[in-house]
């Protein structure tokens, strides 16, 4: 445990501002300060990746693993298993997936990708890795194909040609079908690029290959030429065979099906258009949209299923996308909400030459997994385990808790079990591979998700898992509009006017308040029962953009009267809740819309189900004609019942108990005569901000009905508030430098409150008892004091009002205040100040309210005054502040080229720290109180608004944010969880044995009918194939090898592995040992015959004539 001596450090720390601490002179009161968090605490990896795959492209299933594969266009790949195994890789190209092939049952994976290279995938660890690549250098990549159980891969190609390639060494063989050899005179021009290859099902000689032109080739290995050739004038997109391997269907691009037998190649079998209408006077019916794809599936006892996707009439315009199911004389389409990717039959056998019994069919779409029952009636999907709806809408803010309460989780689950939706499969989820980690963490985690649509998504992320625990729909206290044009005018923003920007959370109390885009804020309440609200409690705020000519506040003892700007009812007796008004009736004598918020509540009775119900609704108005700004700040206290939040007019604090305006204040007034900066009254009309900071702020000259439509803008919380709003604000990227002055001219008038912390402190110089209080943080550097006098007992806060003192500045840092903490006099975080959660709709006398819970702090002395610090960081500094002397103790400028977005004060096993993601990627900490540089990596290069947007740090060294607009990627700052992490990992690949192959009955083995197996190491081999051309592909080794591989397969895979090497060298024996005694046995008929032969030559002569 390493000690901090003051004097030592004001003595002899000589290093830079900008990589170390600094010590203030004069301070007295600490003699010495322990820490025990030190650098060898901390490590930075990723941990797990959750949601859908981004822009998937492709998809692969192995039936006797039961695992699913997506590989997507940026080049990842994700494997899903049972509910909670999952695994995230990347392709170090970042080329789009075009294919996914699995060695089944192997524990490996070769994926094709765009850039033409093909890599294997060992997935017999825990994280996968490549074992070996081939980059193709002179042809492009269109299909591949790799039989059951065969180690070798076929590779279509542009230019119409197939190579071999063999999986365990990844080289090529010598082996090679050219394009005008397969089709030869049958056609006069190039066939196109491969588009299909598939070996006979019961004839493994048989290749069968599918040029785009529409011409298929069944192609014999042995002679290496084409049996068959069958011709069709429409382009084909795939092919199925059935699996007797004497049929199959191609599917076209005019939405036509034909089916070929093998053997009569003049013409298809049968010619039909699923979606097609049937002219009367038995024409050709009209030309469909393309079918995309085809699987023709058997089963023992009924008739084949053909599914397919496209394939509709062209007069279907605006019709999305639909799966079609073709069994027997029914015909099923099944619609999608969005367009399909790719498709996959499940069958009970991996056997391509056995009835196949189709069970269910997965649907990948562009956002979303769907998989269907074939064996039930009407066709109904499964319900989806995993966690893919993060993006049901956009995500536009994120919070992540660590180490919460431990009722928590089950009441919300208690809660979110009654919504979720009926009518689902009763069958279990058919892709059920893998096994769950075995480590696990201590404590509990959860993520809330805001959504554009106004929605509130409470995640478990315990144990490296995701599961959706409730969802809360804050638009349903609005109406909503039924069309765009009975939109109101008041609205400021053109989309999404419900958009979740601002969540804040207390998990002891359970109160939960959000602040959305149209500039509002909800309180909620938890209940377990159910409720009907006649009528929303509303309260209304006017907060002006002009400075009023109002005295400011004196810092000291003295209590102050809510200060209020006109419009406000400053009495908190009779600002009581009231209905919403009407928006025609306020507007003002020049026609300006005044006094009217921007969204219409709901005039309705709401009916509120168990779980969060709305306690009540902030909106701010109009004024003037002027837009109310949109809120940039957002905190919530159960233990004193109130509710702060800030914009660029100022701030104000709501008692959500007794349902009044408590304060509402400019930020001018909040500095009283302290105020540093120069401020010059301004009409609001000529800096009107339409979009209160979420558009260009220098757009002075938008005309008033002008709303802001930038989407990406819309939803970014407070960055650009803070952030200079010149030219440099409309570059999407960080990695602009900003000036660190904190007297800037240019952004004092745009100053806005940006974070608040309630807490019982010493915020006064002379107090020497902790008292309630609120830290407000602003982004020209200032942190500032309120002091709040609350009620003691229960009673007496629902009757008396509430009490408010002013202190000015305690102290100012270097670019906008994003964080606040405190600390006691021994260096420990004080918790935050809460009221354990009681059911609100109790009856009064079965109510149990608890009492607050407030930190211990012990009390100031004449020897040591000081015995709290305020831990404050910045955008580019923090400090640590001794309270109540306000001198501070610690400094450290975090950097200097570019900005912090966003830091957190966390707790951690070995001790407290401040986490810190900067603009340019980097992610620190910071020792507390010392503030230490302890971890300070490259992490994110290049960083977007998505990221800065939904980044953010919880306790236990753990870390998210939105790596893409539908996946949230988890990681992890401390050594331990790295160290692991492995034990916690799901294993992909498990040991199972591969079925039995099909019995192929007396008579099919008597005749000759059954399945023909091929020797492709005697036909691809390098011995009969020769070596292919170097110059045509590339091999690049992996990191693992085969011996990697080699080496997973250990325990009972090894176990299996070592037994089948056994069982062929028996074979092998046993083959020696046939050989051997089939030569004895000719040798015996040898000499039986020779031995014949001498008794026939002396059977009839006498002894004396031998």
């Amino acid at each position: 445990m390493k000690k901090f001596n003051i004097r030592k450090v004001l003595d002899g720390l000589t290093s830079s501002s900008s990589s170390a601490a600094s010590l203030q002179s004069g301070n007295r009161e600490n003699d010495m300060i322990q820490e025990t968090l030190q650098s060898e605490h901390f490590q930075l990896c990723k941990t797990v990746r959750h949601g859908f795959p981004y822009q998937p492209s492709s998809m692969a299933f192995d039936p006797v693993q039961k695992i699913l594969a997506i590989g997507t266009q940026s080049g990842a790949l994700r494997l899903f298993g049972r509910a909670g195994v999952e695994c995230f890789c990347q392709h170090e190209s970042g080329s789009a997936v075009i294919q996914l092939e699995f060695l089944v049952n192997e524990g490996a994976l070769v994926s094709a990708l765009a850039d033409d290279s093909i890599h294997l995938w060992n997935l017999r660890q825990k994280l996968p890795a490549v074992l070996h690549s081939l980059k193709f250098n002179r042809e492009r990549i269109t299909f591949c194909h790799l039989p059951f159980q065969s180690k070798w891969l076929y590779v279509g190609t542009e230019r119409g040609n197939i190579h071999i390639v063999n999986v365990e060494s990844f080289t090529l063989s010598g082996y090679v079908i050219m394009w005008n050899k397969a089709i030869e005179l049958s056609s006069k021009t190039h066939p196109g690029p491969v588009v299909h290859i598939s070996d006979n099902p019961m004839d493994e000689g048989k290749l069968l290959i599918g040029f785009e032109c529409g011409i298929v080739v069944l192609w014999d290995l042995k002679s290496k030429k084409a049996d068959y050739r069958y011709s069709y004038d429409e382009a084909i997109h795939s092919v199925a065979w059935h699996h007797e391997g004497k049929q199959f269907v191609c599917s076209h691009s005019d939405g036509t099906l034909t089916t070929w037998n093998i053997r009569a190649p003049a013409k298809p079998a049968q010619i039909i258009t699923p979606h097609g209408k049937q002219p009367k006077d038995g024409k050709k019916p009209e030309p469909c949209k393309p079918i995309l794809k085809v699987e023709y599936k058997t089963t023992r006892a009924g008739d084949p299923f053909m599914i397919l996707c496209g394939g509709l009439s062209y007069d279907t315009v605006g019709r999305r996308a639909c799966l079609t199911v073709m069994h027997g004389k029914s015909t099923a389409v099944l619609e999608m909400d969005y367009p399909i990717v790719d498709f996959l039959t499940l069958c009970e056998t991996p056997y391509p030459n056995d009835f196949q019994e189709p069970y269910a069919v997965v649907v990948l779409l562009e956002k979303d997994l769907v998989l269907i029952d074939l064996a039930q009636i009407g066709y109904p999907i499964f319900e989806n385990p995993y966690p893919l709806s993060i993006h049901e809408s956009p995500v536009t803010c994120c919070e992540y808790f660590a180490d919460c309460p431990a009722e928590v989780i089950p009441a919300l689950y208690s809660v979110g079990s009654r919504q979720k939706r009926q009518g689902f499969s009763k069958k279990e989820w058919p892709i059920s591979g893998g096994n769950w980690g075995q480590g696990t963490l201590s404590f509990s985690e959860m993520i809330i998700t805001g959504h554009a649509d106004g929605s509130i998504k409470f995640w478990d992320a315990s144990a490296l898992m995701l599961q959706v625990l409730y969802k809360l729909k804050t638009a349903k206290v609005f109406e909503k509009p039924r069309s765009k044009e009975e939109k109101s005018s008041t609205e400021i923003v053109d989309e999404d006017p419900f958009a979740i920007q601002i969540l804040s959370w207390c998990p002891e109390s359970r109160v939960l308040c959000v602040a959305g885009v149209s500039a509002h804020v909800i309180v909620y309440r938890f209940s377990k029962q159910e409720v009907t609200t006649e009528v929303v409690q509303l309260l209304e705020v006017r907060m002006q953009c002009e400075l009023n000519e109002v005295e400011s506040p004196e810092c000291g003892g003295e209590q102050a009267s809510a200060v209020s700007t006109p419009g406000t009812q400053s009495s908190p007796q009779t600002s009581l809740p009231q209905s919403h008004p009407s928006t025609s009736s306020n507007n003002s004598s020049d026609g300006l819309r005044d006094n009217v918020p921007c969204l219409k509540v709901r005039s309705s009775p709401l009916k509120q189900s168990a779980g969060y119900q709305v306690e009540l609704l902030i909106q701010l108005v109009w004024v003037s004609g002027e837009p109310p700004q949109q809120i940039t700040s957002l905190a919530v206290n159960s233990a004193y019942g109130l509710v702060a939040f800030g914009n660029g007019n100022g701030l104000a604090v709501i008692d959500y108990l007794q349902k009044t305006l408590l304060l509402n204040m400019s930020i001018a007034e909040l500095y009283g005569s302290t105020d540093p900066h120069h401020r010059q009254p301004r009409s609001p009309r000529k800096t009107r901000q339409p979009s209160a900071g979420l558009c260009d702020g220098n757009d002075a000259s938008a005309a008033p009905e002008e709303k802001c439509k930038s989407p990406t803008a819309k939803i970014s919380r407070k960055i650009n508030m803070i952030a200079d709003q010149k030219d440099d604000a409309r570059d999407n990227s960080f990695s602009r430098s900003r000036s660190s002055s904190v007297t800037s001219i240019d952004r004092e008038s745009r100053e806005v409150i940006s974070s608040f912390y309630f807490c019982d402190s010493l915020s006064k110089k002379s107090e020497t008892v902790a008292v309630p209080s609120l830290w407000v943080g602003t982004s020209l550097g200032s942190m500032l004091a309120i002091v709040l006098t609350v009620p003691s007992t229960p009673e007496q806060r629902m009757q008396q009002p509430l009490g408010v003192a002013f202190c000015g500045p305690v102290v100012r840092l270097k670019g906008g205040i994003l964080r606040m903490a405190q600390l006691d006099a021994s260096g420990t975080l004080l918790p935050h100040v809460y009221e354990s959660w009681y059911e609100p709709n109790a009856p009064e006398e079965e109510r149990e309210r608890p009492q607050r819970r407030r930190p211990t702090s012990p009390p100031s002395t004449l020897e040591n005054p000081d015995c709290q610090y305020a831990v404050v960081c910045s955008e580019k500094q923090a400090k640590v502040v001794a309270m109540p002397s306000q001198n501070c103790v610690y400094e450290h400028n975090i950097t200097e080229t570019s900005f912090v977005l966003r830091a957190d004060v966390v707790t951690m096993t070995a001790g407290v720290g401040i986490a810190c993601f900067c603009a340019n990627g980097h992610i620190m900490t910071l020792s507390l109180p010392s503030l230490r540089p302890l971890l300070d990596v490259n992490y994110l290069p290049l960083t977007d608004m998505r990221i800065a947007r939904t980044f953010c740090f919880s306790n236990q060294g753990q870390a998210l944010y939105l790596t893409s607009p539908t996946e949230i990627q988890r990681i992890t700052y401390i050594q331990e969880t790295c160290d692991n992490l492995q034990e916690m990992l799901g294993e992909l690949f498990t040991p199972v044995e591969t079925p039995e192959a099909p019995n192929q009955g007396f008579f099919k083995g008597l005749f000759g009918g059954g399945a023909q197996s091929l020797d492709r190491e005697d036909l691809f081999g390098e011995v009969s194939a020769g070596k292919a051309s170097r110059s045509l592909a590339q091999h690049i080794p992996g990191p693992g090898g085969m011996e990697g591989m080699k080496g997973a397969a250990s325990g009972v895979v090894g176990e299996l592995a070592r037994a089948r090497i056994a069982l062929d060298e028996r074979g092998q024996k046993l083959g020696e040992l046939e050989e051997r005694t089939a030569a004895m046995m000719a040798s015996a008929d040898s000499f039986s015959k020779h031995a014949h032969d001498v008794m026939l030559k002396y059977k009839d002569k006498k002894w004396y004539q031998l």
